[in-house]
């Protein structure tokens, strides 16, 4: 027998494809239970309820048919006034009470006949009982799907008693007609229409989906409050005046108008009291009613002006605007980016939305009520996270956001997290908005990758520092090249520095497609560095780089062997852009020019006859070999000085030729160093190779060809001030440096701290002349970072403090060519914004003073405390400088600050002063693209890389910088763009040092003093500190003090004296300090021969010349500034894939985990 239980049951009819198709016939018999949802929805009150109530756009049909309602029983009250006639007896002949208007009573008596009664047509009457009909069922209706259980709260509700007041009476004179002539107060309903048009605006909202301002609320509800006043005043009076002076409608106005207004001319004054008393009441009620909405209109505009309101829909579809999105917004940044955003002509039109969660500070507000900007910025406190916050910005129809980060936070990270919530929150409320985003750390820029253009802040700080290292004063080349100036800062200021360096601040980046620039169109089928020093020797312009048509990739200086096409957009350094040029042919003066100068023999040509003769003299080949980046010069031919013949330079071909130029192969280690190493090398193992770092500490890093060790470097022998078992050095001068150190200041090993790495170790480096670098960390470095420190050559860390004498004795800042102090995350944030850089300043003061001839270069956070570097209380020259940058800001420049030495020298650097590359970003897509590759943040293959040169007395024969400019382009294809020059001050400059007055000195001198200072010493060492005039006041005056009080002894007491006072005006601060280091360095067991070498330069001033005319005269140890062609452009391809195979190699050992 089967088992029932085990028998497979039938397929139920439900799922059966015939079933499917014709219908489920057998549902009846199935189990199921049919279950529906929401069925206390389907009753009758809640189906009303849902149409009067619950659905915004019917509820909404609603109230405005109420609203009509209400609006038609007061124009018929009015019509029924205008009908009625006093005059024409009463309306109650039923009651038998009959009675003459014309009666005569005495004044103490009223007669309440006209006011109780009134004159009412059938027709009217009969549309104010449908009205009243209506309106009574609507409120009842109301009330009943209303009704929560307890109906007194129904009841005793103002607007449920006045509609019963207006419709009750109007419904009984149905029943009993004698009552149709009955005065009933209709035009209160006003109130009820007033009630009504704040419930329809409610719904109206709430229909389609926009809040409106709770300021047009407020002003519609006082607007409504005090029309409903007065009408009820008007009909009020003019009612019951029917028993006394019988008031038109137009006068009753008239005496509200009067009354309400404080004036009362008392021409139309109430004559019986009932109409008195409602005069009282009303203003009794008005001066209750009306404060309580002033006040709530007040607060909300006060509310209002806090949070900025909305930027109209209109204004945004017709006018172009921009949305700036900060979590809190300092009055410096707010003039920073109005002055780079609206620098620019195009720009004029736009309008500025800032969009804040915090509330506008007084400073801001302030500069916000100037009309030259209360115009064009609006100012909304709101979050970017709120999409209601972001339409009232119209972020949808904005030109572009710009999203910044708060680097005053004491977290940065948290900072950087707010921000890419900002950009993921206005990429998704508006997806086609170009964003420019400002990012902190380098770890978190994937995140925001979408983003059209973004800023790494600590990417560009660290680069740029590390360049300053090699290339002087690269933080204020490209902070001048990324801020919007004419060029005519300081040109009435009888320093020629100033008016140079104030004119070359002027040039800017800028762009133009080959086939339609007057500069370069004629060079279309030429080399790149024929039509670079052309168009410079032609227009006085820079061209710096090409991008084809069809790529998106620029490239700096592509090289000789670039030909250029008419499809390429050149970039290029000038004043101005060409667009904003004009061309003037000055071909009568330039005949008249030579005729002047045709007597004074060859060597006084003018600068461009000589340029332009260059194709005629014989080509010099002498000098085509690859140089490096500080030590090369430019050497002299060997026939240039024979017979009084000036040397000759080779002309730039128009097409590169080989046998004619020489390449820089760098890859190949003799260009850079001899071909087999030293004994020394090999003993050391300083054998590198070169290829592309295998760790990377964040995501996002551009590869770079750097220089490498073959094997990493164990971590213990990283540690600078540590013995391990692999060496036993304690110091940095135990480890017998060829060159000179780097040391960097921080608090942390933060992951843009690579990025200083990374440029000084590129591949393009010269081997030889890499400087070792030591990390002078606060805390100790995570594991993580030490891992991607470990491949590069020389880089050492320790861990201590600038304020320590003694960690900075350790890491060899006697033998640093340069110390970089970058701004401490802990000290950016201060109860007073300028005090956070408090601490730097005074530690850097302290560097400065103890080791006076050592380059630093200072981060700072405010660009403001620039002044205090390197700071000479009473140093007129500097004192002088302050002056003059009052006055260029007052001017209006946006570079006030630029005349500053430690600014203009690159001693000195703020990262806010970066964020107008951000803005130029706008109007110049490019920018950053290029600013990039200039610090070495981007590789592109071909492009070129920045670097720089010094003038010695071998490179003097050039003279001008056109000349330089045709060498550098016909030897080795390099392009230079400007001229770090460094110069003595004037004697009276420093002079004015000087504490004691010449009379004073001349008093005191010694005759062994006579040589030891000239307006030109530069380099006084600290041997000769004793012979230096830069002596101490207080020391000095102690000595004269001495000398006049001390009583006239005998020849010997005087003579002890003397010396004494020799002694201690020889003594100056210079001797003590160093002194004190010396001890210190005893102390550690450390040599002070290095300190006994340093030279103090505290006697020069440097500055930048940027695209310099090309007559501008060279002068002995200037830097050029080079743009060099890329060396792997011309190395066969073998090369790299051998290089490529080490990194492979190389990469094939790695395991742990790159940090997000």
């Amino acid at each position: 027998m089967v088992d029932l239980d085990s028998e497979v049951p039938p397929l139920p009819p439900r799922y059966r494809f015939r079933d499917l198709l014709l219908g489920d016939q057998g549902w009846q018999s199935d189990d199921r239970v049919q279950v529906e949802f929401y069925m206390n929805e389907n009753t009758f009150k809640e189906r009303l309820k849902l149409f009067f109530i619950k659905n915004q756009r019917s509820s909404l049909r609603i109230r405005l048919f109420n609203f009509s309602l209400k609006l038609l029983s007061c124009f018929l009250y009015i019509v029924r006034v205008l009908l009625d006639d006093p005059t024409q007896g009463l309306g109650c002949k039923e009651l038998n009470r009959s009675c003459s208007i014309n009666q005569n009573y005495t004044p103490g008596t009223i007669d309440w006949s006209p006011i109780i009664w009134v004159n009412r047509s059938l027709p009217l009457w009969g549309l104010q009982v449908s009205v009243a009909v209506i309106s009574l069922f609507e409120t009842l209706l109301l009330s009943y799907l209303s009704y929560k259980g307890n109906i007194w709260e129904q009841i005793l509700r103002i607007p449920f008693l006045l509609e019963i007041i207006n419709a009750v009476p109007f419904i009984i004179t149905i029943f009993w007609p004698v009552l149709r002539n009955l005065f009933i107060p209709v035009f209160l309903n006003c109130w009820l229409a007033k009630h009504a048009l704040e419930n329809m605006i409610n719904d109206l909202h709430r229909a389609i989906q926009r809040t409106q301002s709770a300021m047009f609320n407020q002003v519609l509800i006082l607007i409504s409050t005090l029309l409903c006043l007065i009408f009820t005043c008007i009909c009020g009076i003019q009612h019951l005046e029917r028993a006394g002076n019988r008031l038109t409608l137009f006068d009753s106005l008239y005496f509200c108008i009067v009354t309400f207004s404080t004036v009362g001319f008392g021409d139309v004054t109430p004559k019986i009291w009932p109409s008195k008393l409602l005069v009282v009441i009303m203003i009794c009620v008005a001066l209750v009613v009306l404060p309580i909405q002033f006040e709530q209109l007040a607060y909300l505009w006060m509310e209002r002006q806090k949070s900025g309101g909305n930027y109209s829909r209109y204004r945004a579809q017709t006018e172009k605007h921009v949305v700036l999105c900060v979590s809190s917004l300092k009055i410096d940044l707010l003039m920073d980016f109005l002055n780079e955003f609206y620098a620019h002509p195009r720009l004029q039109d736009y309008y500025v939305v800032i969009l804040c969660p915090t509330e506008m500070d007084a400073q801001v507000r302030r500069v916000l009520q100037i009309p030259m900007w209360s115009q064009r910025v609006i100012y909304l406190q709101g979050s970017a996270l709120k999409d209601q916050d972001l339409l009232r910005a119209k972020m949808d129809d904005a030109e572009a956001c710009f999203i910044l980060s708060s680097r005053c936070e004491v977290d940065r990270t948290a900072a950087d997290h707010q921000t890419i919530l900002r950009a993921w929150a206005v990429k998704d409320f508006a997806p086609n908005c170009p964003l420019y985003v400002q990012i902190l750390k380098p770890e978190n820029k994937f995140h925001i990758k979408f983003a059209d253009h973004v800023v790494c802040e600590e990417e560009f700080k660290y680069a740029m520092l590390a360049l300053n290292c090699i290339c002087p004063a690269t933080s204020t080349l490209i902070t001048l090249l990324v801020h919007t100036s004419r060029g005519q800062d300081c040109q009435q200021s009888p320093e020629q520095w100033q008016k140079m360096y104030g004119r070359c601040s002027g040039n800017e980046v800028y762009h133009i497609n080959l086939e339609e620039s007057t500069f370069f169109a004629e060079y279309e089928g030429k080399s790149f560095t024929y039509a670079s020093f052309h168009a410079h020797k032609k227009f006085g312009v820079c061209l710096i780089g090409v991008r084809k048509e069809d790529n998106k990739n620029i490239l700096l200086n592509p090289g000789p062997r670039y030909i250029m096409s008419s499809t390429d957009i050149c970039f290029y350094i000038n004043i101005t852009k060409e667009e904003n040029s004009a061309f003037k042919k000055q071909e009568k003066h330039r005949k008249n020019h030579e005729s002047k100068l045709s007597y004074h023999g060859a060597s006084r040509l003018p600068v461009h006859s000589i340029i332009a003769s260059m194709g005629t003299v014989a080509i010099d080949l002498q000098d085509t070999g690859c140089r490096a980046s500080s030590g090369a010069t430019l050497a002299l031919p060997p026939d240039g000085g024979k017979e009084g013949r000036r040397p000759s330079i080779a002309p730039v071909l128009e097409v590169a030729d080989s046998s004619s130029l020489q390449t820089c192969d760098l890859l190949s280690d003799q260009s850079e160093d001899e071909t087999t190493p030293s004994d020394d090398e090999v003993s050391a193992g300083l054998e590198y190779a070169k290829g592309y770092p295998p760790y990377s500490p964040y995501i996002g890093s551009s590869p770079t060809f750097c220089h490498l060790l073959h094997e990493k470097v164990p971590f213990c022998c990283l540690r600078l001030d540590k013995g391990c078992q692999h060496n036993y050095y304690e110091d940095a001068k135990a480890y017998g440096f060829k060159n000179k150190l780097i040391i960097v200041a921080a608090e942390t090993a933060g992951n843009g701290l690579y990025n200083f790495i990374v440029p000084l170790r590129a591949y393009y480096r010269p081997k030889k002349e890499l400087n070792p670098i030591v990390l002078l960390l606060d805390n100790p470095p995570d594991m993580h970072f030490l891992d991607a420190i470990c491949w590069f050559p020389m880089v050492y860390y320790m861990v201590g403090s600038i304020d320590n004498l003694d960690d900075l004795l350790r890491c060899g800042v006697t033998f640093a060519a340069n110390m970089v102090v970058v701004d401490k995350e802990s000290t950016m944030s201060a109860e007073e914004d300028y005090m956070a850089d408090a601490k730097t300043i005074v530690n850097v003061q302290t560097l400065f003073r103890l080791f006076s001839s050592l380059s630093i270069i200072t981060e700072l956070t405010h660009p403001a405390n620039m002044r205090f570097m390197q700071f000479r209380a009473k140093d007129c020259y500097s004192l002088a400088l302050s002056k003059l940058e009052k006055k260029e800001r007052e001017k209006g420049s946006n570079l006030a600050f630029m005349f500053r030495l430690p600014f203009a020298a690159g001693r000195v650097f703020s990262i806010s002063m970066l964020d107008t590359l951000l803005y130029q970003s706008f109007v110049k897509d490019y920018m950053i693209s290029i600013t990039r590759l200039l610090l070495g943040l981007d590789t592109t293959p071909g492009s070129g890389f920045l670097c720089s040169m010094k003038i010695t007395e071998e490179d003097l024969w050039i003279r001008t910088y056109a000349r330089l400019y045709q060498k550098l382009c016909s030897s080795t294809g390099d392009i230079p763009i400007g001229v770090y020059r460094t110069e003595s001050q004037k004697l009276a400059t420093s002079e004015s040092q000087i504490s004691i007055s010449v009379e004073e000195w001349e008093d005191t001198k010694d005759t062994k003093e006579q040589f030891s200072y000239r307006g030109n010493h530069r380099n006084s060492t600290s041997s000769d500190q004793s012979d230096h005039p830069l002596l101490r006041r207080k020391s000095m005056q102690w000595a004269r003090r001495l000398s006049r009080r001390a009583p006239r002894h005998s020849g010997k007491t005087a003579e002890k004296i003397n010396q004494q006072r020799m002694n201690l005006y020889r003594r100056s601060e210079r001797q003590e300090l160093a002194e004190l280091v010396k001890n210190r360095m005893k102390h550690l067991g450390l040599s002070p021969a290095g300190y006994d070498e340093m030279n103090d330069h505290q006697n020069t001033l440097s500055y930048i010349l940027i695209n310099p005319s090309p007559d501008t005269r060279l002068e002995l140890n200037d830097i050029v500034y080079l743009i060099r062609p890329d060396p792997l452009t011309y190395v066969p391809n073998a090369a790299p894939s051998r290089k490529d195979s080490f990194c492979n190699t190389v990469g094939q050992d790695t395991r742990e985990e790159t940090q997000l």
